[in-house]
């Protein structure tokens, strides 16, 4: 039986002695709970049971219909330096009081957790002092661009210093193969060793120390032990040579070793602070301050003041500060940052604005619709942070390694050393192998591998608008074999159009004029697509007298001496109306699903004067995306609660083969079940409707001009409403993941191959070191690598 501790959860949601006791019994059910008392006016409830069963408890009281609030943290790690110490750091906090998820993200140096409401924030931070780490609550100050320049700035001083000490103890082996044979006195490599051991060096004894007083063990261990034998020998074979003798020293060996790793450790902090790149060119579109206008005069006030419903003025050349509605001016916007969208998009009153974006030639007044964490682009912000902070599945592997990493390699290493003994070599020649083992087995690469790639990945998705929310999507969708799209609103525009018109008479020009005519003023969307194609043509519209709506019917009016009507078919049977002509055109536009409206002349002379169809348009580029994903070799399926004529209509022109027509949003759902059993499955949607279909699937992907329901359900989200995002999203998961498969076989093959040699005598402590520092740098390059990846359906586009 496990040991159990005794916890005070927060409910919230009762309102009575009956929800009590429902909480109580509904706890009460997990497995060794004990001790279950509920307290309605406080809203609390103490119980015991296991330590590592608050999820259990959380879930048992939200499927009982109350919740227990939690919040998010994040804090700022120092001191990690390798998979171990984030590792330890993400065991020690979820051992804590309160602590429901813990993830620790070695590139960002930065730990995600989520608590019950009121956890003690200074006891977590405690816990990981005594780890032997330091954090803090992670502030805008920690995160800004400014401090990990210094940090990096820094960084680079120690290694010019170590090198500028190192160099005087390296030339005379560089020399050495061209006939130059010297040496520097035993107390000049003293004195030039020295520093660089204990002044440069000390951040390995000190990460060491922290690790050993936790009773673990971390990469500093491996370099401190292991730079400590060689220097230490040195002082052993200067202590017992004989007088004016030059004794065999390894000052060099240790001094390089340290160098070498700074080295690494100075281009892997300049690497990873390029995979954030996404997120600081993010933060760095967010103006400082607004010009508001208010009783008439205009003034600059910072953001924090602003006041829903305030009116800003953003004057040509400068950044939307928050979100807002165009109430005067015309302009174009720059969304390229946020949306992805490369062509400025043309802004009037009535439209939305988002912050960030770039006004362009016009003097826009706009109202505050969001402000602060609630704009659009704060919450891409927060979304890309997350997934870069998350773990994907596979880093399982890589925490179940480390953790027995560094004692596994301590105890190789003294095998090392003793059996090189047991073999009669020297004391010099075993204890250097030994060093050799400590330093090359690093186990950094194996930390960096898969967070750096996830990091690179998610932003530069975000940058050409794809918004990849967790890293368990980025790793499900490369073997995505199975896309179904919702018909409305992701495939097509979800608005209807005029898709075909036929005159009588053949004047469709005139035809259009006089429905444009009767529908002025309306606002039925059937009405709205003959106004826009009236609008789209330049027509001139004629005034209109006696206008009336014809219930279930359509409406009528009169135009000069005619009185008109434009409905539907039961215009015809009231007024004995047909035309044979436009029968046949009728049943086959009827069979593709469009919605028929009839134009006629009811007085002076009653007779049809022709016939409009209308269908929700197909988006631009739909085409182009289900060819990208078949050329991928990704099938693709149409699931719509649409008519029959008109969903394989859409799927007759896209090509697509399979379509589920006039199916329930649970349905949607059912139908994805049945396909994940085949393959796995991606769904794409934008509406309500389509929330537990996105939910169901194996990825879910949402049209970010769709509802927040669908990208709340979604994994992924689009921020552009085009169709070809979704092979593009596809694609840059397949790159993110095979980096990472890429990462963490170099990782384990640096080591799986240098410890061997190193133990064999094959690898002087030196090149230990060097090809130690050389593994992490070759994974975050190799990371990097996902920042010149763009999207391949628009580079068809512009071809």
């Amino acid at each position: 039986m496990s040991t159990l501790t005794t916890f005070d959860l927060p409910i919230r949601g009762m309102t009575c002695a009956s929800c009590a006791g429902r909480v109580e019994r509904a706890l009460a059910k997990v497995a060794e709970v004990t001790g279950v008392s509920v307290n309605l006016a406080n809203e609390q409830v103490r119980l015991e049971a296991p330590a590592e069963s608050l999820q259990q408890l959380v879930a048992a009281v939200s499927a009982a219909g109350y919740e227990v609030p939690s919040e998010r943290l994040e804090l700022a790690i120092s001191g990690m330096t390798c998979a171990s110490c984030a590792g330890r750091i993400e065991r020690t906090l979820a051992q804590q009081a309160g602590v429901m998820s813990v993830s620790v993200n070695l590139a960002t140096e930065h730990a995600q957790l989520q608590v019950l409401h009121g956890t003690d924030l200074d006891a977590l931070l405690q816990a990981v002092s005594q780890a032997g780490y330091q954090a803090s609550q992670l502030s805008a100050t920690q995160n800004a661009p400014a401090s990990a320049g210094k940090q990096l700035q820094r960084e680079r001083w120690m290694l010019l210093l170590a090198i500028l000490l190192t160099l005087p103890l390296v030339i005379p082996m560089l020399v050495a193969p061209f006939g130059l044979h010297w040496m520097l006195p035993a107390w000049a490599q003293f004195a030039l060793a020295t520093p660089v051991q204990f002044i440069f060096g000390a951040r390995f004894y000190r990460a060491a120390w922290s690790a050993l007083r936790a009773k673990t063990g971390n990469m500093d261990q491996l370099v401190a032990i292991g730079t400590s034998a060689a220097y230490g020998l040195s002082l052993y074979q200067w202590s017992v040579a004989p007088a004016g003798g030059m004794p065999h020293l390894y000052f060099e060996a240790s001094a390089v070793i340290i160098t070498l790793i700074l080295l690494g450790k100075y281009l892997e902090s300049r690497a990873k602070r390029q995979t954030s790149s996404a997120i600081r060119a993010l933060q760095a579109l967010r103006p400082e301050r607004a010009l508001r206008l208010r009783d008439g005069s205009e003034q600059w006030v910072a953001l924090n003041e602003l006041q829903l419903g305030d009116r800003i003025v953003v004057k040509p050349g400068e950044r939307f500060p928050v979100d807002g509605q165009v109430t005067e001016g015309r302009s174009h916007a720059d969304e390229a940052l946020i949306s992805g969208e490369s062509l400025p998009q043309p802004k009037q009153p009535g439209d939305t604005v988002t912050a960030g974006a770039i006004n362009g030639e016009g003097r826009l007044l706009i109202e505050t619709t969001a402000l602060g964490a609630e704009t659009v682009l704060s919450r891409i912000i927060r979304l890309v942070e997350d997934a870069q902070a998350a773990k994907a599945p596979i880093q399982k592997l890589v925490d179940k390694v480390s953790r027995i990493f560094v004692p596994s390699v301590l105890l190789i290493a003294l095998a090392t050393l003793l059996v090189w003994l047991a073999l009669g070599a020297g004391i010099e020649t075993a204890l250097l192998n030994a060093v050799a083992v400590l330093v090359i087995a690093c186990p950094c690469a194996l930390g960096l591998a898969t967070p750096t790639a996830i990091m690179a990945g998610t932003g530069v998705a975000a940058r050409h608008g794809i918004l990849i929310k967790d890293a368990e999507a980025l790793e499900v969708a490369h073997s995505v074999s199975l896309v179904a799209f919702d018909k409305t609103g992701t495939l097509t525009s979800g608005s209807p159009r005029i898709t075909h018109l036929q005159a009588v008479d053949g004047d469709n020009k005139q035809l259009l004029q006089l429905a444009g005519a009767l529908q002025r003023g309306s606002e039925h969307p059937l009405a709205k697509a003959v106004l826009d194609q009236c609008t789209e043509q330049q027509l001139t519209l004629a005034e209109v007298s006696d206008s009336k709506a014809l219930s279930g019917r359509g409406i009528e009016g009169r135009i000069g001496q005619r009185q008109l009507a434009l409905g539907n078919k039961r215009l015809l049977e009231e007024h004995w109306l047909q035309n044979q002509t436009l029968i046949a055109e009728a049943l086959a536009w009827e069979a593709e699903g469009r919605t028929l409206s009839w134009l006629i002349e009811v007085a002076p002379q009653p007779q049809v004067l022709g016939l409009f169809a209308f269908g929700d348009t197909l988006k631009e580029g739909a085409a182009d995306a289900i060819r990208a994903l078949t050329a991928q070799g990704i099938d693709s399926h149409l699931i719509s609660g649409d008519n029959k004529g008109s969903v394989n209509a859409v799927a007759k022109v896209l090509g697509i083969t399979t379509a589920h027509a006039q199916v329930l949003p649970a349905n949607k759902a059912a139908i994805i079940s049945e396909l994940k059993k085949d393959a796995v499955v991606a769904m794409v949607g934008d509406g309500i409707n389509d929330a537990p279909a996105l939910a169901a699937a194996d990825v879910g992907i949402a049209m970010g001009s769709g509802t927040d329901v669908a990208m709340h359900a979604a994994g992924i989200t689009l921020m552009r409403g085009d169709p070809r995002l979704v092979a593009d999203a596809l694609d840059i998961s397949k790159r993110t993941y095979n980096k990472i498969r890429q990462n963490l076989f170099w990782a384990f093959a640096y080591n799986l191959i240098g410890i061997p040699l190193a133990a064999a005598g094959l690898l002087n402590p030196m090149l230990a070191g060097a090809a130690m520092a050389l593994s992490s740098v070759s994974v975050v390059s190799n990371a990097l690598l996902l920042k010149t990846w763009k999207p391949k359906t628009r580079e068809k586009i512009a071809e």
